[in-house]
């Protein structure tokens, strides 16, 4: 049964720094890992007042913060689990002025804390879609409420930014920050992202028009006569996804610079892919920290 990872489970589970320093070591370091040193099977135990691990046999240290979101931090690691906990879960998301009225840190700390956190979310799995994938592409931000089907033909003179998204029936979504419309840019992601064999569903726009020429099974409705489904032929899915992404934005963010809104697509697109598993996302989130490396820096949240 997925159950909900409640609260009092999450404070039961990380009661302190240590708890979530030992649950890192476990997913970078498991019993049973290789010393680097003297190259035996190890059990790398806590080194007192240190984010450090050392080695039973040798003595070497491993730093399993080292190279992951949390290097260099000079925030509790427990405030740390804590912002990602209230990230999965909720839906809409969550944003950094209450993530700082939660956690008793700078405006800036949450901010950072934040845009660490959802380096995590990206896909960078490479995993083509399959199946029966919906194509549309969406836009964010500006003054303009409505999306006419004019403005993808003369973008020059809109102060919005595009999201490309691309959703299995059933599955998973993937989404793309394109800097226009045209054909060749539409194409060029669904080649590296779906697959050849998927069938593809769109609107009646211009520039999916040589789906078929690349091999894809490609049909589409007619949109802008007012029709919304061709029997299985609908793009449903996509645009429901694309009210909930623009209702979060909205009530949450407001506002969503051109520099992240990538980021932040990855944020809901996670949230998406892993809503099959409400009680186990912030297991997954946790589970994609040592795949993350980043960059040492001089200072972190």
């Amino acid at each position: 049964m997925n159950t909900k990872f409640t609260f009092s489970q999450f404070l039961i589970r990380f009661p302190n720094d240590d708890s979530c320093l030992e649950e890192i070591k476990q997913l970078r370091y498991p019993e049973g890992s290789l010393c680097s040193k003297c190259h035996k099977k190890t059990n790398f135990y806590k080194v007192k007042g240190r984010t450090a691990y050392a080695c039973q046999f040798c003595g070497a240290h491993i730093y399993p913060l080292a190279k992951t979101i949390f290097d260099k931090t000079s925030t509790p690691l427990r405030l740390w689990f804590y912002a990602m906990y209230l990230m999965v879960q909720t839906r809409a998301g969550i944003s950094a002025k209450q993530l700082q009225r939660e956690l008793g840190v700078t405006y800036k700390t949450a901010w950072r804390m934040f845009k660490q956190i959802r380096a995590l979310m990206a896909d960078t799995s490479g995993t083509p879609l399959t199946g029966t994938v919906e194509v549309d592409e969406t836009f964010i931000g500006g003054k303009g409420k409505n999306r006419a089907y004019e403005h993808r033909l003369n973008l020059e003179n809109e102060d919005k930014e595009i999201l490309m998204g691309m959703v299995e029936r059933g599955g998973k979504v993937y989404l793309k920050h394109i800097p226009n419309t045209g054909k060749w840019t539409l194409l060029d992601q669904i080649k590296a992202n779906v697959d050849p064999k998927a069938k593809i569903y769109t609107d009646q726009y211009g520039g999916y028009t040589h789906l078929s020429r690349l091999g894809y099974e490609h049909d589409y409705v007619l949109h802008r006569d007012m029709q919304f489904t061709k029997g299985i032929v609908h793009t449903q899915n996509i645009e429901s996804f694309w009210s909930g992404l623009k209702r979060g934005i909205t009530g949450v963010y407001r506002v969503v610079s051109k520099k992240y809104l990538q980021a932040y697509a990855d944020e809901y697109a996670w949230r998406y892919n892993n809503r099959k598993f409400e009680g186990k996302m912030f297991n997954r989130l946790l589970e994609q920290v040592p795949e993350v490396r980043v960059l040492p820096a001089t200072k972190l949240a």
